[in-house]
């Protein structure tokens, strides 16, 4: 008998980010081994196939972009209490309530971690008076949230390192996160560059992915004018949405481009000369994969996993924290140099290709869950 996977997640499509990318490549896997019911909050149409969505109505206040559901536990308690195993995602409204649900009816629980939660949240508030206060009281509570799992997926070892230092116990698994490398290619950059507008002599900047505090675009964007200043050709194209002050910033600046969030990435992707990420705190960071996987020069910074699989000067560059003037010097090199930004994209391709292959990151995954399972039946 299949048996049934409750997917407990507070971000999911139509709003873009990298829990909603993440669910969107593994939900086909999970698919074929599991009956899969996703509970959600309710950010708009969705379209899904061979899968029971339960969307929550969201409640009418929003802190920056985040939208939370409205915490509606009796409908989350009907469908983890006839779940074989809940999947977590989050710890918002949504996966709290799952995370309670299933340990009070004693369902194998996993948990996939995607942030690490005391290092984004004081990142991703801009009050500072909150931001005092939330480092204890985010690592109190994740931990005492992440030790009720079952088993926590973990993207690196890092991260699990850095888990098991807040005193969180629970078993870790480590699947790195991949790339789908048959989506995300090379393609003829001239002519990406020509379909959003640009001239094949103009030299994109790219960012794709959530416009949050937390990724620091504000850096990005001092970095960007310098360079404007210095080269009439240069570009700045941001895909992607997020919280309005952040969007404000790159709003009437010259030759930047905001695209917003988009289905298919990949041909805005194609266009970038250069990728640059210039987050605060990252656990793997997607965005930054399925750029390299499309042989785009990365410059990062040396955050969460991100510090383990690029190596600077060969696949990628780093650039210092909240340093525009070192932002610009290493956009500057890559400007003037094709043959180098050839070459870190290359590498970049090859990393991927050997160490984040998805068919990997998804076998992982599914067998994980599975065994939790399994080792729940052989204790009853």
């Amino acid at each position: 008998m299949t048996k049934r996977l409750v997917i407990a997640t507070d971000s999911f499509l139509p709003r873009w980010d990298g829990v909603s990318r993440f669910l969107l490549e593994i939900i086909p896997k999970l698919k074929k081994n599991f009956e899969v019911i996703i509970i959600a909050p309710n950010f708009g149409p969705t379209k899904t196939s061979g899968i029971k969505l339960i969307k929550l109505p969201l409640r009418k206040i929003k802190m920056g972009d985040y939208h939370p559901a409205k915490f509606q536990y009796s409908k989350i308690k009907k469908e983890i209490q006839n779940a074989d195993v809940v999947f977590t995602q989050t710890i918002g409204p949504i996966g709290l309530g799952s995370i309670f649900a299933a340990r009070r009816f004693n369902k194998p629980l996993v948990s996939f971690i995607h942030s690490v939660e005391r290092e984004l949240f004081p990142k991703a508030i801009s009050s500072n008076i909150l931001k005092k206060f939330a480092y204890p009281i985010v690592t109190s509570l994740t931990r005492f949230i992440y030790n009720k799992s079952s088993l926590l997926i973990v993207p690196s070892s890092s991260i699990a390192d850095i888990l098991m230092w807040q005193g969180i116990k629970t078993r870790k698994y480590i699947a790195h996160l991949g790339v789908d490398t048959k989506k995300f290619i090379k393609k003829d950059k001239d002519l990406a560059k020509k379909k959003l507008g640009y001239t094949k002599n103009d030299f994109v900047i790219g960012y794709h992915g959530r416009l949050g505090r937390e990724k620091d675009l504000k850096t990005l964007l001092r970095a960007y004018v310098r360079m404007r200043s210095k080269y009439d050709n240069v570009k700045l194209l941001i895909v992607g949405s997020g919280v309005k002050e952040v969007e404000d910033l790159f709003r009437n600046q010259k030759g930047v481009n905001m695209v917003g969030s988009q289905d298919n990435v990949v041909p805005f992707i194609n266009a970038m000369d250069v990728y640059a990420i210039p987050s605060l705190t990252e656990t793997s960071s997607l965005t930054t994969l399925e750029a390299m996987a499309c042989e785009i020069p990365v410059i990062a910074t040396q955050v969460g996993f991100i510090q383990d699989y690029i190596e600077n000067g060969v696949n990628g560059l780093f650039f210092k924290m909240q340093d525009p003037y070192d932002l610009k010097k290493n956009l500057e090199l890559l400007y003037n140099n094709s043959m180098l930004r050839r070459t870190l994209g290359k590498k970049a391709r090859e990393t991927i290709l050997e160490k984040f292959r998805w068919e990997v990151t998804a076998e992982r995954i599914v067998s994980a869950i599975e065994n939790v399972v399994l080792n729940l039946e052989q204790k009853e």
